[in-house]
């Protein structure tokens, strides 16, 4: 298992590229899940697992690693499948998410494959796991399905939406009112947050479920005539969605002249270093980790900020 994560320089160049690699394992059963490699930590055989007092119901205790304390929570239970016995023998998956470190305990890993967006395809519509879900794909002709993992640890840790007294005190947050913003993201709590947080600012809001509808959206309103630069304040599109991500729809967006001038945000749970690396790389205008009500203010803030700026 150490080695399944050696090529780490090899995946960032992929990025950019509407391509990404998929850690593909097993929970209790024989369907395939997979989580995107970029959160991914390590994989390794389960340490010593000490059980805490008054813990969650999908946490199974917490292991030491490393001198860092790790919560490992049931990705199994966590989704409405049968739950996992822990033991020696048992694989846990060290990943990061928006600035925290969690271990997942799962079935059995499978494999890295590397994908095109493009083959990556909203969930189905329906009950069950359906709901843990962000995307769907296959491999050699077998379904695999990837979890939402933000939706998971939200219902673990839920997030908060609210914005500081001081900061929504900032009378530069006036003119965000009746402005128009685009939020880009496949996951319904991402969304949720971001559509707390800026309702809190009287902003407008247009959703797009993944890059290639963003796209669609906003060549349509330029086609209509629009200028779509003086329309949106400003766009938050995450990282990762099905059919396109935010790296290639911001590229999209900088090659064409009626869109280039509009000001975008990566709004995402992956890395800091490695997003900021990418920002640059395909010309974002800001990086923003999710969860940060007062952060994201701050961002909104400093677009605002742009339209008095000396020229």
């Amino acid at each position: 298992m150490a080695g399944i994560l050696d090529t780490v320089d090899q995946r960032t160049q992929l990025v950019g590229e509407n391509r990404l690699e998929i850690l593909m394992f097993r929970l209790a059963g024989r369907q395939l899940f997979a989580i995107n490699v970029f959160k991914v930590q390590e994989v390794l055989q389960l340490p010593k697992l000490t059980l805490m007092p008054q813990r969650h119901a999908f946490v199974c205790g917490v292991v030491n690693l490393r001198g860092q304390t790790l919560p490992v929570i049931d990705l199994s239970q966590a989704i409405g499948m049968r739950p996992l016995q822990p033991g020696p023998d048992s694989t846990i998956i060290v990943t990061e998410y928006n600035r925290s470190v969690q271990a997942f305990l799962v079935g059995g890993v499978d494999r890295i494959v590397n994908m095109n967006w493009e083959a990556i395809m909203p969930p189905p519509t329906s009950a069950g796991r359906q709901h843990y879900l962000t995307a769907i794909t296959k491999v050699e002709e077998k379904l695999v399905e990837i979890i939402d993992v933000e939706k998971v640890l939200a219902e673990i840790v839920p997030y908060s939406a609210k914005v500081s007294n001081d900061k929504l005190a900032d009378p530069i947050l006036a003119r965000a009112r009746g402005r128009e913003v685009l939020l880009v993201d496949d996951s319904t709590v991402a969304l949720a947050q971001l559509r707390d947080t800026l309702s809190q600012l009287g902003v407008k809001l247009h959703v797009a479920s993944d890059g290639l509808k963003a796209l669609r959206m906003l060549k349509g309103w330029a086609d209509a005539g629009e200028d779509v630069c003086e329309k949106l304040l400003m766009i938050f599109t995450d990282a990762e969605m099905p059919e396109m991500d935010g790296y290639r729809l911001t590229t999209e967006i900088r090659s064409d002249a009626r869109l280039r001038g509009l000001y975008v945000v990566l709004h995402t749970s992956l890395s800091g270093s490695f997003n900021e690396s990418m920002v640059k790389k395909v010309g974002c205008d800001n990086f923003l980790s999710k969860f940060q009500p007062d952060r994201l203010v701050d961002v909104v803030r400093q677009r605002l900020l742009l339209d008095h700026a000396p020229a």
